[in-house]
This record gives structure tokens, C-alpha cells and sequence, in this order.
């Protein structure tokens, strides 16, 4: 079956050589000609404008759009100018579901499908395939299924879940028709969610971790500050890159994550090239928004999504304003910041 690829970044470039693996013919664009000029040399088509591209596909076309979120919406509305009634955009990145909705009426006043689909695999989906989660009509994802069981990762690569048996459930093969449109990227969206979830939880165990050996630091004191109550409880000076390994191996947390945790960890256990400012893409701000909405606790993942904003120094004027209000109604200074400190000892 016959493909085109917008965008061939790092997934991008990976699905395509995921289909040509699979048989099947990659048309490819992007602004980068020395991108698609790579691609194109592993053998797929290369094109250097989005008339060419569409040129170059078969009628009915399938285009797979994979490229940020800010710029999703101008890229397909300049391939629908290129495109003709049947042929078929799909939206692979990280969009929300509710413009997808919005998209997907536009492109049907002009006879256009539009298939909305959640991709999850990363840097590793060429070997490991893509988990899908798609949004669209029936007729048109019955025609693209070749294109899902090729990128997927196939009901091989997790054991099946006890008590089913016979053909594959949906979901089973590392794909799945979660619904009309928008609904593939709604549950993405929640995927993600989760996501900052369990990272979060990760990261904050290792911290304590990090933390245990507390009692054994001679700390100064000042008036500002609780001390470790019990010190002689924390002296434990833990490998955290060991304890990630041995959390890998028949632990109930193990995981993919666990696993990238414990790689990371092993090529620089301090982790002192990193400056720990977390980025969010928007999935976790849209999970929290459509939990508000539903009326649906998500404590986890908004306090998640919260602790990536402070990550940036985004609470540093709420930090200052708690110092501010310490400091009116009690005279309390900040340890270790200047005149703060001097109080400290005046009142010592």
C-alpha cells in the first residue's frame, strides 16, 4: 500500500522506514530537504513541496501528518489545497481531540476523510513498533488497516492476558479503533496523562532514595529551619542506579520505564548533565482540563502536571510571596539569603 509522510522527524522517519520494511511504498515531505533527501535514499519517494507530494501520491491519497501540534492545522489545510473528495489526511501527532472534531467537519465539506491517531513508541518504534490509538470513520480505517498492522507492534510483543484466546481482541495487536474522530487522540491524551503520573511517582521515590543518607550530613542550624528529628533513622547511602536494576527484575513497578530510568542512571548516576527542567507538550494541561470538565479526580496526574511547572522556576514569585508573608508576620528571614540570614543570627 502506497503512503505519504509530512514531517519526517524522529517518529516520523521511523514509521516510514517501519512501512518500507513492512512492503509497503513511502512518499515522503518536509522542510528539511537534507531529511527527506536521507529517507528518500533508504528508498522512499522525496518530495520538496507539498504540491509535489501530492503529486506524487495515488489517487485515492493517504497523507500521515506528523509534525508538532502549533503547526498540525496549517499543514493539513495546505495539503487539502493539493488534495481531491476521498483521499485521506491523517493527524499522527500530538493534537487535541477536540480540534481534531472541528478539523475533521472541515475536511468533510470538501469530501475529505480525516483520521485522527495517538502515537506512542518514541525513538524506539522502528524496532519495537508504534502503540496506535486512532480516531475515524469505520470504512476508512477498515482501508487503512494494512498500514495499522504493519506499525504496530503485533500481538507478539506482550503475553496475552489470561483467559482470552482464539483471534485477537481489538487492542491485542498494539492497535486500536477507539471511536470516531477525536477519539483516538482523547485517549492518547489520557495515555500521556498517565504518563506524568508515573514518571513523577518514579522520579519522587528515587529522591527519597537520594535523600536516606540525610543523618549522616552535619547540617548548620538556624532558627528558621526543622531539623531531622531522628538522624540516627537516615544512613543509608542507597545506589540508586542498583536499586533501579533490581526494581526491574519481577518488582510489581517494573516497566519500560523502570528500564529507561535504569539506563539513564547507569551512564551518570548523579545525573549531572541534566538541569531538571521538565517540559509538558500540552497533554497533561488537556487531561487536567477535560477532568475538570467531566467532573473526574485526577489529583495524580494534575499534581504531576503542576510539579513540571515548578520544575521551570515558574513558582518562584509564589516562593518569594510565602517568604514575604513569614517575613511580616513573624520576622522570619530566609536561611542562607542575606540580610535573612543576618537576622537569624541577631536573634541567636
Amino acid at each position: 500500500m502506497q503512503i505519504g509522510m509530512v514531517g519526517i522527524g524522529r517518529m516520523g522517519a521511523n514509521l516510514v522506514r517501519r512501512l518500507m520494511l513492512g512492503g509497503h511504498e513511502a512518499v515522503v515531505y518536509d522542510l528539511d530537504t537534507e531529511a527527506v533527501d536521507k529517507i528518500a535514499a533508504e528508498g522512499a519517494i522525496g518530495a520538496h513541496s507539498i504540491a509535489e507530494f501530492a503529486a506524487a501520491l495515488d489517487t485515492p491519497r493517504v497523507a500521515w501528518v506528523m509534525v508538532p501540534a502549533a503547526f498540525t492545522g496549517d499543514t493539513i489545510d495546505r495539503l487539502a489545497e493539493h488534495f481531491e473528495p476521498g483521499d485521506i489526511i491523517i493527524d499522527g501527532g500530538n493534537s487535541m481531540w477536540q480540534d481534531d472534531v472541528d478539523k475533521a467537519s472541515e475536511l468533510a465539506e470538501r469530501g475529505l476523510h480525516f483520521v485522527d491517531i495517538g502515537t506512542s513508541g518514541g525513538v524506539f518504534g522502528l524496532e519495537r513498533g508504534f502503540s496506535l490509538m486512532i480516531g475515524g470513520e469505520d470504512a476508512v480505517i477498515e482501508r487503512l488497516t494494512p498500514i495499522f498492522e504493519t506499525i504496530a507492534p503485533g500481538i507478539e510483543s506482550a503475553p496475552r492476558t489470561a483467559g482470552i484466546e482464539g483471534p485477537p481482541r481489538p487492542g491485542e495487536q498494539g492497535w486500536l479503533h477507539c471511536g470516531p474522530n477525536g477519539a483516538g487522540h482523547f485517549v492518547k491524551m489520557v495515555h500521556n496523562g498517565i504518563e506524568y503520573g508515573m514518571m513523577a511517582a518514579v522520579a519522587e521515590g528515587l529522591a527519597m532514595l537520594d535523600a536516606a543518607d540525610a543523618g549522616t550530613e552535619r547540617c548548620q542550624a538556624d532558627a528558621e529551619t526543622s531539623p531531622l528529628r531522628h538522624p540516627q533513622y537516615y544512613r543509608y547511602d542507597f545506589d540508586t542506579a542498583a536499586v533501579a536494576e533490581v526494581w526491574r527484575r519481577g518488582s510489581v513497578i517494573s516497566s519500560w520505564l523502570i528500564d529507561l530510568t535504569a539506563n539513564a542512571l547507569a551512564a551518570d548516576p548523579t545525573l549531572a548533565d541534566l538541569a531538571g527542567r521538565v517540559s509538558d507538550s500540552g497533554e497533561g494541561r488537556w487531561t487536567a482540563q477535560a477532568a475538570v470538565e467531566l467532573g473526574v479526580p485526577a489529583s495524580t496526574i494534575t499534581a504531576a502536571l503542576f510539579a513540571r511547572f515548578a520544575s521551570r522556576g515558574n513558582d518562584q514569585f509564589a516562593n518569594k510571596v510565602l517568604s514575604a508573608m513569614r517575613r511580616e508576620f513573624g520576622g522570619h528571614g530566609e536561611p542562607g539569603a542575606g540580610d535573612g540570614a543576618r537576622d537569624d543570627e541577631e536573634r541567636r
